[in-house]
């Protein structure tokens, strides 16, 4: 099976190459770096408890800088938020993809 942004693209075309251009747009606006950019994400995703996007994240995080203290910081500070939910389910995550 497709993952879901290519299940997306293949179902709805036209509202995934919309919802990409937003992307790129927010993307490329000035004010915040790449990796603060992506620990916001990472930090926003892990208050929803969203572990398939924070997996997706943690990466592009990498990439930009972001170091593991950064990454799981950005995690932990959800549980002031949303309660412990976030941290459950993509702490582990993330402490695996630095183990690697």
């Amino acid at each position: 099976m497709a993952n879901t942004m290519e299940l997306f693209a293949q179902e709805a075309p036209e509202v995934a190459a919309a919802f990409n251009n937003l992307i790129i747009a927010v993307v490329k606006r000035p004010a915040l770096d790449a990796k603060t950019k992506q620990l916001i994400y990472i930090a926003m995703k892990a208050a929803m408890g969203d572990d398939t996007a924070v997996k997706a994240h943690i990466p592009m995080a990498k990439a930009a800088g972001a170091t593991r203290e950064e990454v799981i910081d950005a995690i932990l500070m959800t549980v002031t938020v949303s309660g412990i939910r976030g941290v459950a389910h993509c702490l582990p995550e993330a402490v695996a993809q630095f183990e690697k």
